[in-house]
């Protein structure tokens, strides 16, 4: 009698883990797909564009700080068809990430091959080592400054590369084992200044403004077609959009759910009157990224940032990602080395001039430092954070600010700009090493 109640319950319990990998294998739940798609991406843009073994960044940067099903997600990488594949236990709820020569990595959440690009990355043209940066590779560390980046109460736990650039000269520069000046890393959210940045130069040659209004299809019937491109780059569009990156959340399903990223933010009803309240929103990077795409042809479009912004400052490493319709994902996907991040903050501390050519049009880069109406000083008028008095920083400051511990800080009245990269869960904030960076550089 005993061995047959366990000969059915066993059966039972069988018959229990059958269908519950039949459900895992055939209809996942959402979040185990949007982990695999962070798994697979994250995994695939390191390996391909930063050139780091796939098992260390599976552990280090996606299972360690991460939610406690990614340490369940196993990833294979096709080297032959850049193509990384992620699932839990290595079958259930996969997703796969291609890579494309000059576009990065893109989460191909149907699984589906995507075309080939005629789009070719940055001239890597030989860099002189005998000159100053930023035309050559030489640095001049200044000594007060390379005190400061060895401790690690200033740099931050997970630091990976720290850059200061002082008159237009790197004064210091420090890099975590494993890492150094040669390797892009992501920025993250940095990336939404970048795209003001490329919808700056179009404003500059007038094929964009930012008044301008009825910006996309599905907004000419409703209210959505008074945002203004000024609403969006404030982050006052009145649009829903929820930034919650802990669950699936409208940020999660866009980036590793949905293939048409800005078809999906643009889908999203209105909470709020255009002007009137904050609202911190990847969807509204990627919004940007469409409208300034919509005004050039395909193939131009997809040269523009390296033509337009990247190749004039040098950036050679700098690769800004797509999705799988084939929009940049400007809110959160460009890979540059720390050294030429630190381009993109001197472009803005000398107010969008580069050796003497004006590259964003006068007033823009103002516009980063200046407060917004709605965020309570806390965010400015073009995709920038402000610090605040209380941080005892001067006035002009403003701060490219991405996940995990991402920092740009640009001080145009001391000519001063602080990169600062790495994998930070816990917030960081950079505030205390550029305070003495400024008073270790002050004449």
């Amino acid at each position: 009698m005993l061995s047959r109640i366990v000969k059915v319950c066993t059966g039972a319990v069988l018959v229990g883990l059958i269908g519950v990998a039949a459900w895992l294998y055939l209809i996942p739940p959402e979040l185990l797909r949007v982990g695999s798609g962070y798994a697979a991406k994250i995994v695939c843009s390191n390996v391909f564009i930063a050139g780091r073994d796939a098992e260390e960044v599976l552990a280090v940067d996606v299972q360690a700080p991460g939610h406690p099903l990614l340490k369940l997600m196993h990833v294979s990488v096709d080297r032959t068809g850049k193509r990384v594949h992620a699932a839990l236990f290595g079958v259930f709820a996969g997703n796969d990430a291609v890579h494309r020569d000059g576009l990065g990595c893109t989460v191909t959440p149907n699984d589906e091959t995507l075309p080939g690009v005629e789009t070719a990355s940055n001239a890597q043209t030989p860099v002189d080592e005998t000159a100053l940066w930023p035309e050559g590779g030489k640095a001049e560390s200044h000594p007060a400054v390379a005190a400061l980046l060895s401790r690690g109460d200033l740099i931050g736990s997970g630091m990976r590369a720290v850059v200061v650039v002082k008159g237009g000269r790197i004064a210091g520069e420090a890099y975590a084992a494993g890492f150094s000046k040669d390797m892009p890393l992501l920025g993250w959210s940095m990336t939404k200044t970048v795209t003001a940045a490329v919808i700056g130069t179009m404003i500059r040659d007038g094929r964009l403004s930012a008044g301008d209004k009825a910006l996309f299809r599905q907004w000419q019937n409703d209210q959505r077609t008074d945002i203004s491109l000024a609403d969006l780059l404030a982050m006052e569009s009145g649009l829903a959009f929820n930034e919650n990156y802990g669950t699936v959340a409208d940020v999660t399903r866009m980036l590793y759910l949905e293939r048409d990223m800005a078809n999906f933010a643009a889908d999203q009803p209105l909470e709020a009157d255009p002007g009137i309240r904050f609202n911190y929103s990847s969807g509204t990077g990627v919004l940007l990224s469409r409208i300034w795409m919509s005004r050039l042809e395909d193939k131009a479009a997809l040269a523009y940032p390296r033509k337009a912004l990247f190749e004039p400052l040098g950036m050679a490493s700098a690769v800004l990602e797509v999705d799988a319709a084939g929009t940049f994902v400007g809110s959160s996907y460009m890979y540059a080395t720390a050294r030429d991040w630190g381009r993109m903050g001197l472009l803005l501390a000398r107010d969008g001039v580069w050796n003497g050519n004006r590259i964003l049009p006068e007033g823009f880069v103002e516009a980063m430092r200046q407060p917004n109406r709605t965020s309570n000083g806390r965010y400015s008028r073009m995709q920038t954070w402000l610090p605040g008095a209380s941080k005892g920083l001067p006035a002009d400051t403003f701060i490219l600010d991405g996940h995990d511990g991402q920092n740009i800080i640009v001080i145009p009245s001391l000519d001063l700009v602080v990169v600062r990269l790495g994998l930070t869960p816990e917030r960081y904030d950079p505030s205390m090493l550029v305070a003495e960076v400024v008073k270790a550089t002050a004449p």
